[in-house]
């Protein structure tokens, strides 16, 4: 993220390399941050299925029974179980209601596009990690005889609920397998450097010049990269600037040759101000371009 963090805790800061080649600064979610937004999402669940239930019953029970109403009580619970965390996810952009209060959000751990196949991948992991496991203990409980598959299940459900304390990362098995962050998702906030120099150079015609088509092609994503990227000062950065540069030209079709006393870095500067500009008045006006992959 791109953002000024001085808050957050440097251990769970993160160098995350795009497709691209840049290099972003990230922070990790921290567990307790986690536990509250998965603590949050049960509470939604449990809220809908019990006002599900009162209206079942109100309006059909009478009808099809108890029997019958418990039966769908019982499916409706295990399909909102299983697809909660899917459905926002993959609507959200990687969020659900509860991750979006906490400021959590869901990537790829390898800087690419998060996938629908890696959304579901995590999700249904946690069936096994947990739901199914709890839902087996439940019955064994309350059967005599049967303490060593409570054991058993008890020591299956403490391994995987625990598992995010054990690793650097805070990984759950459903990110492992899925290759998946969760990482804080804190709103944007514009560097002090880039401000100051916008306001100084108000009232003057800048030659870099680009049209709303070109900025149109990248999306919030895309500025939070470039911000990142400028945030970087010093000739070992250089480079990287020079390449990002040359990647946004050739993907907007844009000639450095007819800017007298061209630069990179004015280049760079020059675009992010225009690309922030334009979405910010898209966004007044309802419209928001997450990335360039958006239509």
């Amino acid at each position: 993220m791109t953002i000024l963090e001085e808050n957050y805790d440097k251990k769970l800061e993160r160098i995350l390399l795009t497709p691209e080649g840049v290099p972003l600064h990230i922070f990790l979610g921290a567990r307790s941050e986690r536990a509250a937004a998965f603590l949050f999402d049960i509470i939604i669940q449990f809220a809908a299925i019990v006002i599900f239930s009162i209206a079942l019953f109100v309006a059909l029970g009478p009808a099809i029974g108890p029997g019958w109403a418990f039966a769908i009580i019982i499916f409706v619970y295990f399909l909102l179980r299983v697809f909660y965390f899917s459905f926002f996810e993959l609507t959200w952009k990687g969020r659900t209601p509860g991750k979006r209060a906490l400021g959590l959000r869901v990537i790829d751990r390898h800087g690419g596009t998060l996938t629908p196949e890696a959304i579901l991948t995590r999700n249904f992991m946690r069936e096994v990690e947990i739901f199914l496991p709890l839902s087996i203990l439940s019955t064994t409980a309350t059967n005599a005889g049967q303490q060593l598959s409570t054991l058993l299940l008890s020591i299956w459900v403490c391994i995987f609920a625990f598992l995010p304390l054990f690793n650097r990362d805070s990984l759950r098995v459903g990110d492992l397998v899925a290759g998946t962050w969760v990482i804080r998702n804190p709103k944007t906030i514009m560097m002090q450097d880039l401000a100051a120099g916008q306001a100084s150079s108000e009232g003057k015609v800048s030659p870099y010049q680009f049209t709303a088509a070109q900025l149109s092609i990248y999306g919030i994503k895309e500025l939070q990269v470039l911000e990142d990227v400028l945030r970087h000062k010093g000739e070992h950065v250089r480079p990287m600037q020079d390449e990002v540069a040359k990647r946004i030209q050739k993907k907007i079709s844009w000639d450095p040759a007819e800017v007298p006393g061209y630069s990179n870095l004015d280049f760079l500067t020059a675009f992010y101000r225009a690309l922030r500009k334009q979405l910010e008045g898209s966004m007044i006006m309802g419209q928001r371009k997450e990335s360039k992959t958006d239509v």
